[in-house]
């Protein structure tokens, strides 16, 4: 068993896309997908379901490591932010060398910053250096340093 991805929905994913891989050194692997059918409608549950979207590598691992699924759908729900404390998956984190600059980066890319830069000593861990932020649509990601 391995953990294969997370999926993101997004209003534009090739917009989204382009800030996980300036932003993180994210890479597209292909194909692009583009799917409809009745296999996709039974396998998630929707009817006339067609989405579009890619599977971003994520940095860190190499050329298997998990990916990042952004897709569009082409009937989209919307809902508000997402609280880090609400029930449910709350965010994804990526691991930096320096919280600071990768946050600038974040915020040049298209991001927006949602807490504090923060430092913590964690007994039998380390010190961890961390704050969250927001994709530019909203959804949560932390970035975090340890020493």
């Amino acid at each position: 068993m391995r953990f294969a991805h997370t999926n993101i929905v997004s209003t534009n994913w090739k917009a989204l896309a382009d800030f996980y891989i300036k932003t993180f050194n994210c890479k597209i692997v292909p194909p692009i997908r583009n799917q409809s059918g009745e296999w996709l409608d039974k396998g998630t549950g929707l009817k006339n379901a067609k989405l579009a979207g890619a599977h971003l590598l994520l940095p860190g691992y190499g050329e298997n490591g998990p990916t990042l699924e952004i897709y569009q759908y082409e009937n989209i729900e919307n809902h508000k932010f997402i609280p880090p404390n609400k029930r449910g998956y709350g965010h994804i984190a990526f691991e930096v060398e320096n919280v600071e600059t990768i946050l600038e980066i974040l915020v040049k890319n298209g991001g927006s910053v949602f807490g504090e830069i923060t430092k913590r000593k964690v007994e039998g861990v380390g010190e961890i250096n961390f704050v969250y932020s927001r994709d530019p649509e909203g959804n949560l990601i932390e970035l975090q340093s340890w020493k």
